[in-house]
């Protein structure tokens, strides 16, 4: 067995192509265990010590932080991810850097208007949309905290595409460290219902200057007064992202509308035991990320290259990574997920296990689909996702409606284990009637055309 697994990692390791993925993806996958694993502690922590309610709040508050986010980035975050690795093939570092920078001033501005906006209309938001004047004072303190998620989330990519490895990891395991680590802290020295809300905004802050701190430093180290500059408009980089943006709308619309509907119709210990079905079910996201993390300047190098072929083996040997990786998880989960909902959380919060399950089913087609949305993104048919997403997100929203109400967190997780199986095909079938080939990779399929 163990001479199987070395002659495995010889292969992965010696090809040229798939190299750096997979080298990559095991220090992002190691920093997306170690997030995953605090994150988990930290929600132990909040649902022992302060129960379903503040559970719920946490989730609310940080649903309408990272819906603000995606109006404050505009869709910069991915098309950077994009920039980055097109300036530094094609130009220099110093070229790239100036579109980093420029970027960077853009979110900045448009967060400071968003923090604004949130903070004078907190008490609608609480009062009219959710009918909970209570967490009047969680939106307008998040107001605050909004310019930090916006850089931490810019940040987060840009790292990607300068490729620091370790940095990028580094960058991956930071906001739940500090959030964990606070919150141990908080939680037995000066104990206070509200310290999982101050830790959570805290854990923004700290990440989103230490991003800032590292791609300074990158940048300086690389560039060179000899660089060849390529000046790029504001104008032309939002061209690139306001389709991306979209996408990321309606995408934050599929995987957080259920969130939200349970905050408008259900009690708050409803939305904490449905946020742990959430995160639970999204085990296998970190190693979805993971791969995803150095997949994406991969395709945008090979395609911009006009290095097709490369560009599919690349991605379709992701895909098969990403589906024997998680597909173990995912079995577990099923398997053995109400013993370990009770252990972890308590008796109470047994019933998230079925709609943990629905929501698994989702991320199996997930899994199975390879990295099709960001491969689209980064060979410039992010406006055929925006189309692709958006109609998805329509259904999520009516789905949800429809179910919510009535059936609680069931009908919120059947609302997006459908939305999350019909981008994911519907990507898939536009990938191989465009290119002819596709992205995903199912096991008995794979050994039948082998």
């Amino acid at each position: 067995m163990f001479n199987y697994l070395k002659k495995k990692y010889a292969n992965l390791t010696s090809d040229k192509q798939f190299s750096e993925i997979f080298t990559g993806s095991v220090w992002a996958l190691s920093a997306r265990v170690i997030a995953t694993f605090l994150g988990l502690g930290t929600s132990i922590i909040i649902a022992r010590f302060y129960g379903a309610e503040v559970m719920g709040i946490v989730a609310v508050v940080k649903s309408l932080l990272m819906l603000a986010t995606i109006f404050t980035v505009l869709g910069t975050n991915v098309s950077i991810l994009r920039l980055i690795p097109e300036h530094l093939v094609k130009y220099s570092p110093t070229s790239a850097s100036k579109v980093y920078h420029k970027t960077q001033c853009f979110v900045c501005g448009t967060s400071l208007i968003a923090s604004t906006i949130l903070f004078l209309n907190a008490d609608f938001i609480a009062d009219t949309i959710f009918s909970k004047p209570h967490l009047q004072f969680y939106f307008a303190l998040a107001s605050l905290f909004i310019i930090f998620q916006s850089i931490t989330t810019l940040n987060t990519q840009a790292v990607r595409g300068v490729r620091i490895i370790r940095g990028f990891a580094f960058m991956q395991v930071l906001p739940s460290f500090s959030n964990f680590t606070l919150l141990v802290v908080l939680t037995f020295l000066f104990y206070h219902p509200d310290n999982p809300v101050y830790v959570l905004f805290a854990s923004f802050a700290i990440t989103a200057i230490t991003g800032a701190w590292i791609m300074e430093r990158t940048f300086k180290n690389r560039s060179s007064p000899d660089d060849i500059l390529h000046p790029m408009p504001i104008k032309k980089v939002l061209s690139i992202s306001l389709p991306m943006f979209m996408t990321a709308t309606m995408t934050f619309i599929i995987g957080q509308t259920g969130v939200i509907m349970m905050g408008i119709y259900r009690p708050e210990a409803e939305v904490g035991y449905y946020s742990i079905a959430v995160k639970l079910a999204s085990l296998t996201a970190f190693i979805l990320q993971a791969v995803f993390s150095m997949t994406g300047p991969k395709f945008s190098e090979l395609y911009h290259s006009n290095k097709m072929d490369d560009l599919f083996y690349v991605a379709q040997k992701s895909a098969k990574l990403i589906f024997w990786a998680t597909a173990p998880v995912l079995l577990f989960l099923i398997c053995m997920g109400k013993p370990v909902i009770s252990v972890l959380y308590g008796t109470d919060f047994k019933v998230a296990y079925w709609a943990m399950v629905i929501l698994t089913l989702g991320q199996f087609v997930n899994s199975i689909s390879g990295a099709n949305g960001l491969f689209m993104n980064m060979t410039g048919k992010q406006n055929v996702f925006r189309n692709i997403v958006f109609i998805t997100a329509l259904v999520n929203i009516g789905l949800n409606v429809l179910l919510t109400p009535t059936y609680g967190l069931y009908g919120a997780a059947t609302a997006g284990m459908i939305s999350l199986m019909t981008w994911n095909i519907a990507t898939l079938f536009y990938i191989k009637i465009k290119f002819g080939q596709t992205t995903g990779y199912i096991p008995l399929l794979a050994r039948f055309k082998a």
